[in-house]
């Protein structure tokens, strides 16, 4: 984005700290796709309540929100098949191995021990839907 910083919901200022006496550091710019796609809030999907699913992890609509912030971003859905219907040594059954350990790990020393406990915290409930 430049020289473009964003502050609050969606109001974009230019940022010429130090670089153009005449430059006001906030003064207003009128960039239109700056404003399109901040318009709604200033965050992405994935980082609102709408983005993310009620059983854990992100929806669709998520998942496509932080695809289109983060430009190569390989982020896919959960593997939510059961393991014993997962071929060993698939795609498949190597990622959500790799997923599980790793979460299961931030589990256990990145949380508070009440977090860890509720059934209805983010990390417990993505650990159910991988089938961890």
């Amino acid at each position: 984005m430049g020289d473009i910083a964003l502050r609050g919901k969606g109001r974009a200022f230019k940022n010429c700290a130090g670089r153009d006496p005449e430059c006001k550091f906030n003064t207003k710019i009128i960039d239109e796709p700056v404003r399109k796609k901040f318009a709604s809030g200033g965050t992405p999907a994935w980082q609102r309540k709408e983005g993310k699913s009620e059983s854990g992890g992100l929806n669709r609509k998520g998942i496509a929100s932080y695809r289109a912030a983060n430009p190569g971003s390989k982020l896919s859905m959960a593997v939510t098949t059961k393991p014993s219907k997962l071929k060993p040594g698939s795609k498949s059954a190597k990622r959500r191995k790799s997923f599980c350990a790793r979460m299961s790990g931030m589990k256990k020393r990145l949380t508070s021990a009440k977090t860890a406990r509720d059934p209805n915290s983010r990390i417990n409930k993505s650990l159910r839907k991988w089938n961890c």
